[in-house]
Formats: structure tokens, sequence, C-alpha cells
């Protein structure tokens, strides 16, 4: 049987973030399947942390094309959904069809994982409510204000929610992320390092 993994972005999503997880889930043999709002070719970032600047700069990236739109999704037939980070978060948060779908794969107990901005589409669409979650440092006020609570962690997991800092945390991110593909109950130990 397929193992099919829905990755979410748009356009000002974190170019880095997209292709390492498009790539490290092809190398286990899973199937990622990249959607968006229309399925087209999508002008990616990159965002960097560089002495001097209180906050990431943002440079153009990879271009990717979305294998599917929102309206495609059916969320039965996901193992995970990988909520990209970068700026795309800041206006996919507001379509009604990613809130449903997110919703939909928080009744089913999918594994729903988020990196760096990622978790504003988690926090819109009501997901982190009494959850222990990471993200980037700026998006904290989001998760709090959603009744989450923030951790200074490199990856956290909290029942079927994972989150990790940003992209610099993926050595933390994917090990926890393949554990829970994997079955395992219990946090890795060194995704919790931090």
């Amino acid at each position: 049987m397929e193992r099919k993994i829905l990755i979410i972005t748009g356009d000002g999503g974190e170019s880095y973030e997209t292709l390492y997880a498009y790539h490290r889930f092809q190398e286990a043999g899973l199937t990622p399947v990249l959607a968006a709002p229309v399925k087209r070719l999508l002008n990616l970032v990159m965002h960097d942390f560089e002495e001097g600047w209180d906050t990431y700069v943002e440079r153009p990236g990879y271009k990717m094309k979305a294998d599917i739109s929102f309206a495609e999704v059916v969320p039965s037939e996901y193992e995970a959904v990988l909520l990209i980070g970068g700026r795309a978060p800041e206006y996919l948060r507001n379509d009604p069809k990613l809130q449903a779908i997110m919703k939909e794969f928080q009744t089913l107990g999918t594994w729903i994982l988020a990196i760096c901005h990622g978790i504003q589409i988690a926090t819109a669409a009501g997901l982190v409510k009494g959850k222990r979650v990471t993200c980037y440092e700026h998006v904290r006020y989001e998760v709090e204000a959603s009744g989450g609570t923030f951790v200074t962690r490199n990856c956290v997991r909290d029942g079927n929610l994972v989150s990790a800092q940003t992209w610099q945390d993926h050595p933390w991110f994917f090990k926890e992320v393949f554990a829970c593909l994997d079955g395992v109950a219990e946090p890795a130990a060194a995704a919790m390092k931090g």
C-alpha cells in the first residue's frame, strides 16, 4: 500500500524546508504530495539568519510545482501532513478549505507536523489549544493566544502534533517525524534537546 505524506505550502513558502522534506520522504520510500491553493508552479523563498538582523532575511528560492490543489485533498489518504514555514502560512491560514482539511486531519488522528511559521496554520484551525509546541520565536504570541504553550526546544511532540523551530532543526525534527511514522510511542530523546 502506498504511504502518502501531504506537504502544505504556497508562494512564499520556505524552499529548503519544502525540498528537504520532499526528498527525505522519497528517500524513505514514502510518497510526498505537495498541495497549494492552486495546482501550479510555486515561488518559494529562502530565509536565512544573518548577524546584525533582528529577524530573518528573505531571498528568492527554488520554484516547485504543486501536485494538487487544496480542493483535491482527501485527508484519509495521508499518513501525515507537513505544514511548511516561510511566509506562506500567514495567508494560507485564512483559507477556509485548508482550515477544514486540518480539522479533518485532527479528527482522524493523523500526524500533524509543523515547522517554523507552519504552526500558524495549526493555530488558525484551532489545533494548538492545550498543546505544547515550538516554532519560530516570533510566532510565539500566536501560539499562546491560541491556547498553546510555547516551548523553547528544537522539536516537540505533543499527541499527534510535532513541531520544530526552523530549518536549522531538521536533524531533530525529522528524527521525530520518522519515529512517529514508524510507530514509536514515546518522543525520541534527541528530538527533545534544547
